[in-house]
């Protein structure tokens, strides 16, 4: 049991997910003014005590990206400075996370970076969902834990009673999440085979599995342009899919997604709310499942020195 009080802060990416942790901890979100300079510098000032605190700091990567990230170092440091007893930087979405390699030369590893910066300015622990490859908790030289938002999905499919189920992976990387999931609501699963010429563009070449006549769910992690998934959609209702739903974790929906996602013709389009959705950008079919439970969960777990792993057992 840790002894030293629990603070939760928010930056401004994500306010509304981190009001919805606080109250499933029965707490509410701690103070701290976030200011921008008139030349865009952002200023921060933490307005609680935190002295020997346990401080937890609420704060997605997504757009704007590099504001956010660097409005979550501003405020770690400032919890350093404030003498804190221990620094989670908490981040439901993590950015930068698809650079995770050297696929060409002279290029970054930009999911390294970002890594690095977060623990140098003194992060203790990182707590996010669903990164985009698991080697990035290798990236980090503190402890990292990676949250899978597939028990609130199971949950949600298995309220709809579908029959006939088979799981899709919109490519090979994202077989072993596909795989998980199907055998988590006893269903089929089938691959989709295609090349990427350049970022953002993709040709699906084959599906492997049979798909004719069943209900699918295509699942990923990321949705950015949503031209991937469309044309996985697309290639599945050509071979005879019945229902098509989309299943993902974080809804970056960039430039034209969501009439990419319109066009796919989906009968229902799942997502977390790791990323906060702009009102123009909601569809009918749309349907967010909240994961404050999951992180709030997490973050008393990880508070009160309790295991995090054994909510996915």
């Amino acid at each position: 049991m840790n002894n030293n009080p629990l603070k939760i802060f928010s930056g401004s990416s994500n306010g509304a997910l981190a009001n919805e942790i606080a109250r499933y901890l029965g707490t509410e979100l701690s103070g701290i003014d976030l200011k921008r300079f008139k030349d865009g510098e952002i200023s921060v000032k933490i307005k609680d005590n935190v002295r020997a605190h346990d401080v937890f700091i609420i704060q997605s990567t997504c757009n704007p990206s590099n504001d956010n990230i660097m409005e979550l170092l501003l405020m770690i440091d400032a919890a350093v400075r404030a003498s804190a007893s221990r620094i989670t930087a908490v981040i439901p979405y993590f950015g930068y996370a698809r650079q995770d390699r050297k696929v060409e030369p002279r290029v970054p590893i930009s999911a390294k970076v970002v890594s690095n910066i977060v623990q140098v300015t003194g992060a203790d622990r990182v707590l996010t969902m669903d990164l985009h490859a698991d080697q990035i908790q290798g990236f980090f030289d503190i402890p990292v834990d990676n949250l899978y938002a597939s028990p609130i999905a199971i949950d949600y499919l298995n309220s709809l009673s579908l029959q006939n189920v088979v799981v899709v992976s919109p490519d090979a990387g994202g077989v072993d999440r596909a795989r998980f999931l199907a055998k988590r609501i006893n269903a089929g699963l089938a691959i989709i085979d295609k090349r990427r010429p350049e970022a953002n563009v993709s040709d699906v070449m084959n599906v492997i599995g049979e798909v004719k006549g069943r209900n699918c769910i295509l699942i990923d992690d990321i949705v950015d342009t949503a031209g991937s998934i469309t044309k996985a959609a697309l290639a599945l209702k050509e071979r005879g899919a019945n229902d098509v739903y989309s299943l993902f974790s974080h809804p970056v929906l960039s430039d034209n997604a969501v009439d990419n996602l319109k066009m796919a013709g989906f009968k229902e389009i799942i997502f977390t709310n790791s990323i906060p959705l702009a009102e123009y950008k909601h569809l009918d079919n749309m349907k967010v499942l909240s994961i404050a439970p999951l992180f709030g969960e997490a973050i008393r777990r990880i508070h009160n020195g309790e295991s995090v792993s054994s909510l996915f057992i």
